[in-house]
């Protein structure tokens, strides 16, 4: 049996008339009518009660015509889900992130790729930066942002967002009064410090030490913490100040106030990342919109 019987079939039972339902399949009547008749002999069933002047489906008939409509629809599915994952329409896509990239970037490229492409399951996870690079190489997640450099021979990468970075002060800080304004580096020299911890980002560390030292002192460090997260937290609990790129402002944690330095300050960057074999057509699609949103 071959789905085109199935569709003879379906055409017959609807029409319930031969003439009708070969012209609405474009073929003659005489070769549709031995289709049915070698459909019927394979199933040693018979389908329709024939006259002269009518065609009925039998009992049988009636039953085989709903398994036959599902059978049908399945394979419809089936050749469109197909179809639409050869033109990247669905499918699986892990994404990995820092935590500045969940700030500044992906809240402009997700919403518009899930518009764009709803049927793709997006798995999104938050690493630390110096993770992200061997979750990629390992195939764990299948595109990266995070921050360059990358010098990798199977690695493909474009920087697509930069910012600097900010000081975050307790919302009572004196600095701070009588309103918020961009503060001179030279007036924290007295201050304590909160820093990521150094193995977690060894190069930012060093450049906000070297950023210190340029405006004339050594930060006084107290305290070093596993994510910006807790850095937030800590400030908000008046442990000290610190510094955290400007969009994670967002994290939004009450007793902390993000204020720019008059001084210039460290650059920080994103990039996204993928491995150059990886040729999938859902993972073009992807790099192709977050390109065309950063004007690449």
């Amino acid at each position: 049996m071959e789905l085109r019987h199935l569709r003879y079939f379906v055409a017959v039972a609807e029409e319930l008339h031969f003439g009708r339902a070969a012209k609405r399949l474009h073929i003659c009547q005489q070769p549709l009518s031995q289709q049915i008749r070698n459909l019927e002999k394979e199933l040693e069933v018979q389908l329709f009660n024939r006259t002269k002047r009518t065609v009925r489906l039998t009992s049988a008939g009636a039953v085989f015509l709903e398994e036959a409509r599902k059978i049908l629809k399945q394979t419809k599915q089936a050749v469109e889900s197909a179809q639409n994952a050869s033109r990247g329409q669905t499918g699986f896509l892990s994404v990995g992130f820092n935590t500045l990239a969940l700030a500044s970037v992906l809240p402009k490229i997700v919403p518009q790729f899930r518009n764009l492409y709803p049927d793709i399951n997006l798995s999104l996870n938050e690493l630390q930066n110096q993770d992200l690079l061997e979750a990629l190489l390992s195939d764990r997640i299948d595109v990266a942002f995070l921050h360059p450099p990358v010098e990798h021979k199977n690695i493909a990468i474009e920087t697509i967002h930069s910012e600097n970075y900010a000081l975050v002060l307790p919302e009572t800080h004196p600095l701070l009064t009588p309103y918020p304004a961009p503060i001179s580096l030279r007036s924290l020299a007295k201050e304590s410090f909160i820093f990521l911890q150094r193995s977690l980002d060894p190069k930012f560390y060093d450049l906000l030490i070297h950023t210190c030292h340029e405006a004339g002192f050594s930060p006084r460090i107290v305290q070093e913490a596993t994510s910006q997260q807790t850095i937030v937290a800590l400030v908000a609990m008046q442990i000290g100040v610190a510094f955290l790129p400007e969009s994670l402002n967002i994290l939004g944690r009450s007793g902390a106030i993000y204020i720019r330095a008059i001084e210039p300050t460290p650059e920080v960057k994103i990039a996204i990342a993928w491995r150059l074999n990886d040729k999938r057509v859902i993972l073009q699609s992807f790099i192709k919109l977050v390109k065309k949103i950063y004007s690449l």
